[in-house]
């Protein structure tokens, strides 16, 4: 079998290039982020032209989720197979013809278009599974945690989007600020298709793409990652796309106010995921994983009491991101320490796909949950609970290791 992903230069070797590339695909998974998340930061405006209820309204922030995530599986098997640089070029292209479509879907005033055009605006969130395997072949293992967590923070994207969407739309116009994203994703895409290398290290694998994720499936590590995965990042999309419509029902901000704070909301996870990979390669995914679930579900009891605004909700919002951020890094310094070499891509698609479907439940439960009981109460709760089960797990797999190393 052809080796896939790649089999990375070992010891400290530096690939040439390797700054560049990872810049690159960097802008690329930021800029579709931007894209996958257009619809969330004007999901108010929506509801309010449109009369939505808080479970319609929840449903056109959710569904773009479904293909972002669901469709890393695939993307992640053809990223092992033609490499970052086709795969980044070709999804950033294409989200630039959903994103008008959801414009023109927005200009008729129809739901159902909105549901259709939102869930193929999906693919945009498909570039996360390129872009791990991509960078991993430029990196030797020790540097791997920080390069894929800085990767990583281009999910900073969707902080851009909730701060500048909005913004955009006054500035502009609706039809224009759309236009302004598409022209800005074919741009990135031809920066892309011009600058970007695969790592010379990295080698096609030419395995049918079923047989290959039928095989990454059978692995152990990559349920038990995408389990972990599903709750960090998962936590980090809920949050992100749910939050501009629970400060509007809860504090009553407006549609910039909302989008202003959730932007800083995305703005510390982003900060938080490098710094989780880089603790990760000095202390050990494990722990930081431990500390980012604690955490988490710390905040989630903390959040629960609605916090007075500004300082005090702000804080905690700001800490809970900031738990998340670290274990979104965690989490993939575990992959890339865990996983075959020739499957990185395959179960780094299954895994994204658990992240992106862990974001896509929490804001349909929490608008039910609203909708049935007049509070966010039951959903944080539910958030506690699941947080502190991964953080069982966490410390049942990290014995586990331990017990197989020693």
């Amino acid at each position: 079998m052809t080796e896939a992903s790649a089999a990375p230069a070992t010891g400290s070797t530096i690939l040439p290039g390797r700054g560049l590339n990872l810049g690159l695909a960097l802008l690329a998974f930021t800029i579709t982020f931007w894209a996958w998340n257009m619809i969330a930061p004007l999901a108010v405006r929506y509801a309010d032209e449109l009369g939505l209820d808080a479970t319609q309204q929840s449903m056109i922030i959710a569904t773009p989720v479904i293909v972002g995530s669901v469709g890393r599986i695939l993307t992640g098997a053809l990223t092992d197979r033609f490499g970052g640089r086709i795969m980044f070029t070709i999804l950033t292209a294409f989200s630039a013809i959903p994103v008008l479509l959801v414009m023109w879907a927005g200009e008729a005033g129809s739901y159902a278009l909105l549901i259709v055009f939102g869930f193929i605006l999906g693919v945009a969130g498909t570039t996360f599974a390129v872009g791990i395997p991509f960078v991993n072949a430029w990196y030797d293992p020790k540097k791997r945690g920080f390069a894929t967590g800085l990767f990583g923070a281009g999910m900073g994207g969707t902080a851009l989007s909730a701060f500048f969407t909005p913004r955009m739309v006054a500035w502009f116009g609706y039809q224009a600020t759309h236009w302004i994203i598409a022209i800005a994703l074919v741009v990135v895409a031809v920066i892309v298709w011009l600058f970007m290398r695969d790592a010379p290290t990295w080698k096609p694998n030419t395995d049918r793409v079923m047989p290959k994720l039928a095989a990454a499936s059978k692995l152990a590590v990559t349920w038990q990652m995408a389990f972990l995965y599903a709750v960090t990042f998962g936590g980090f999309v809920a949050f992100s796309t749910y939050l501009p419509t629970y400060l509007k029902e809860v504090y009553e901000f407006d549609l910039t106010g909302a989008g202003t704070r959730t932007a800083g909301f995305a703005i510390a996870a982003v900060i938080a995921r490098p710094i989780g990979g880089w603790l990760s390669d000095r202390i050990g995914p494990a722990r930081v994983l431990m500390i980012s679930l604690a955490g988490a579900a710390v905040m989630a009891v903390a959040i629960a009491f609605v916090p007075p605004p500004e300082l005090i909700a702000g804080t905690e919002f700001v800490l809970m991101a900031g738990f998340l951020g670290l274990g979104t890094g965690a989490v993939f310094t575990w992959v890339a320490q865990r996983a075959p070499a020739e499957r990185v891509g395959t179960v780094t698609g299954i895994v994204g796909a658990a992240g992106g479907l862990g974001g896509y439940f929490p804001p349909l439960v929490m608008g039910t949950t609203y909708a049935a009981t007049g509070s966010y109460t039951l959903g944080l709760a539910l958030l506690c609970v699941t947080a502190l089960a991964a953080l069982v797990f966490t410390m049942a797999l990290a014995r586990k290791d331990r017990a197989a190393a020693g």
